[in-house]
């Protein structure tokens, strides 16, 4: 076991933990972040996203010895304020969620790809969220949240 500093939604974080420990459950179990979801343990379905200095990453398959001083975000750590983006509150105005396991992911994702592309076409949406699997296809609404949010940022 060794002792990690970790920056996490804009705070220090210390945990105690092996350095090959998967990110994901360093935050779920060590630090109490539950947002961030189990799917798959194997990067392929994305509802483990969160953001390493900005980048959408699957934290299931990232060691916690490979962040060193990176900046880390959870869904929890979108909300400024406790003010949710323009992104989270379409998503609630759109109810995009059905059963939700997925949504913290595919928010994650879709929050660096309007980051990189603040006006982003069916086919950028396409291609970023093509990772992340939603057991309750809602993936029009997706789309159409991306698209709303996009108008109003």
């Amino acid at each position: 076991m060794k002792t990690f500093t970790m920056n996490v939604n804009g705070q220090a974080r210390q945990v105690e933990a092996e350095e090959d420990t998967p990110l994901l459950w360093v935050l779920r179990d060590h630090l109490d972040l539950v947002g961030t979801k189990f799917g798959c343990g194997m990067s392929l379905c994305g509802a483990c996203t969160v953001h390493v200095n900005s980048e959408a990453v699957r934290s299931c398959v990232t060691p916690l010895s490979s962040l060193g001083d990176k900046k880390v975000t959870t869904i929890e750590g979108l909300a400024k304020d406790g003010k949710l983006t323009a992104l989270q509150e379409v998503w609630c105005d759109l109810d995009v969620a059905q059963c939700g396991y997925c949504q913290a992911g595919q928010i994650m994702c879709a929050t660096a790809l309007l980051r990189e592309k603040p006006k982003p076409t069916d086919e950028d949406i396409d291609l970023a969220m093509s990772g992340n699997l939603c057991r309750c296809a809602t993936y029009t609404r997706i789309r159409q949240a991306i698209h709303t949010a996009a108008a109003v940022q």
